[in-house]
């Protein structure tokens, strides 16, 4: 193939996939401005295609559809394609454990502007280096402004802008936990607010990151704040509604941001929460009053993020409560589904992020982003969740196509990806909205000595994982990625064999050697360093109880299932897997 467009796309996409464009012949595609395009527009000319295009999005959103139907059939149909949203943006976990290489982020980047997207939100709750605060991203790959910067040039020059998203109040457990903060504390996860030192530290935050990025918007979190005003603040301010301290905190943080020339938002689970008896964010009785909207300043955006849920009627009626009790149109955040597992949750994020989408198009939303979270140590690949910011962009642009579409985009096989999704979607699991269940994480983690949330594994387990392992092990260029998934399995299907048998099995111990290998060369071709050994403990573990297995056999102990639906179906993090005791 062959591709004519403005040099800097031209460079971005040859770094990419040099053997689409490195060689002479084949077809070519030209790209071609076009303000009357609306979009894009597919035509056919003398030796290849021509793609019209109104912005930079539309151009290499026409560029990927054009790529993926030549690769799959030999033929491009003459088409258009435009989207309602004025943004389209990708969020990418950068606070949990894992911190994404800047290379890592660009290759990421290419992927999904052919898709569409025009946006990174890059979240970051302390992994950015602040000038006088030695201790923010000690020890975790902090980045420095030069990486940056240069994270937002290489989006630039995709048309991507770069949205920082920081934390301000709570998800402050990185850096509370050291002693220099203790004094900021209200909990252990929540900010002072109302402390004058609390606010020197974020302008610092905000004036670090408004030095690093074009984008003069901000997202400043203030998600999750949960016992705001219930620690520290309750004895230096006295007792005041969680309300108040939220609207008088959010005003302070407006200032700052102004200051610097920022417009921010803020995720919007805290209003609704505060307003819920059970402090549920999606409580159908929850109560706002209604001076706490008069209280959100006008230059203040919020987000409604929602994963949950398979019925678009729901999310219309979230995005109608946003507009009636908080008198804003929300920005809608939907799920790739890569916390708590270690390959995305596909069927189950294709399937929110359908019904999420229908009901923001509907709603006519301008903008919408799909989050890639990495809650519990990022185990998680985060490529892995491309095919849900693939499905996540078609249904922006009113397009089905997403198996087609992928080749364009990524140069991988969509049944196949989908299928490693397999590792925690077992047969027979139903709904995959329902379905929670993360048992590939589990089942690895999980003590072999004890075993004790084994005793109802059914006996196909072990086949079904035996089964997947063969059909992910045959790879391509595009698909190497699927070559941990695959040796996963295998390690599943021999796990599961010793909690059923109660026993060493051999070879398990060598396969999760292997496993911890292919693990590490992955993490750090994707992340920095740091991070690694938080997930080299796990596997350091799992090692120490499978040898000791091996030496004294399993151990006895009165057995009780502790989840009455079985544990397949839970999802569990590894410190609940790990051990039957609770360390505090």
């Amino acid at each position: 193939m062959r591709l004519s467009a403005p040099v800097e796309l031209a460079e971005e996409l040859a770094a990419e996939y040099p053997w689409r464009f490195a060689q002479d012949g084949g077809p070519l595609f030209r790209l071609v401005p076009d303000t009357t395009a609306e979009g894009f527009s597919i035509t056919r000319e003398e030796g290849g295609w021509r793609i019209g295009f109104d912005r930079t999005r539309d151009a290499l959103r026409g560029l990927g559809v054009a790529m993926g139907s030549y690769l799959a059939t030999g033929d491009v149909p003459e088409q258009r394609g435009s989207s309602p949203f004025r943004t389209l943006a990708v969020m990418l976990d950068t606070s949990r454990n894992a911190v994404m290489r800047p290379e890592a982020i660009a290759s990421y980047l290419r992927k999904c502007a052919l898709m569409g997207i025009d946006t990174l939100w890059l979240y970051m709750e302390d992994t950015y280096r602040v000038e006088g605060e030695p201790m923010l991203g000690y020890a975790r790959g902090a980045y420095t402004p030069e990486e940056l910067r240069a994270i937002d040039d290489q989006a630039h020059r995709l048309g991507i802008e770069v949205i920082p998203c920081v934390q301000t109040l709570g998800h402050f457990e990185q850096i509370l936990q050291w002693p220099a903060y203790w004094p900021l504390r209200d909990t252990e996860r929540v900010l002072l607010a109302e402390a004058a030192e609390g606010y020197e530290l974020i302008d610092r935050m905000i004036a670090t990151v408004a030095s690093c990025f074009r984008s003069r918007r901000i997202h400043i979190g203030m998600d999750e704040a949960h016992g705001i005003g219930t620690g520290q603040y309750r004895r230096r301010f006295g007792e005041r509604q969680p309300f108040e301290i939220l609207s008088s905190h959010l005003k302070n943080v407006l200032a700052i941001c102004q200051e610097h020339g920022l417009r921010p938002m803020i995720w919007s689970d805290m209003y609704f929460r505060l307003g819920s008896a059970a402090n549920d964010y999606y409580d159908p009785d929850t109560e706002i009053p209604s001076w706490v909207a008069g209280q959100i300043p006008d230059e203040v955006e919020l987000v409604y993020w929602d994963y949950e849920h398979g019925e678009s009627a729901f999310y219309a009626d979230w995005i109608e409560r946003h507009r009636r009790d908080l008198g804003k149109d929300p920005v809608f955040a939907a799920g790739g589904w890569t916390h708590h597992r270690l390959w995305a949750a596909l069927p189950r994020a294709l399937a929110t992020i359908t019904a999420g989408m229908t009901a923001a198009r509907e709603a006519r939303l301008p903008e919408a982003v799909v989050t890639m979270w990495g809650n519990d140590g990022t185990e998680c690949d985060l490529f892995s969740a491309l095919p849900a910011v693939q499905a996540f962009a078609d249904l922006a642009y009113g397009s089905t196509g997403h198996a087609t579409n992928f080749v364009g985009s990524c140069d991988a096989t969509w049944e196949t990806w989908l299928a490693a999704a397999e590792l925690d979607y077992l047969p027979g699991s139903g709904d995959p909205v329902r379905w929670r269940g993360n048992p590939a994480k589990w089942l690895l983690w999980h003590d072999p000595v004890l075993g004790f949330l084994t005793s109802g594994l059914p006996g196909w387990l072990a086949g079904h994982y035996r089964e997947l392992a063969d059909r992910l092990g045959a790879t391509r260029r595009g698909d190497a990625r699927l070559a941990l998934p695959a040796l996963l399995a295998e390690v599943l299907a021999a796990k599961v064999e010793l909690h059923r048998a109660r026993r060493a099995v051999p070879g398990l111990e060598e396969k999760v050697r292997r496993l911890r290998e292919l693990h590490r060369q992955t993490w750090c071709g994707d992340n920095k360093p740091f991070g690694w050994d938080v997930i080299d403990r796990r596997y350091g573990g799992l090692l120490a109880r499978l040898d000791h297995l091996e030496r004294f056999g399993p151990e006895e102990f009165e057995g009780h299932d502790p989840y009455p639906d079985g544990a397949l179906a839970q999802c569990l993090p590894y410190a609940r897997t790990a051990s039957a005791s609770f360390i505090g």
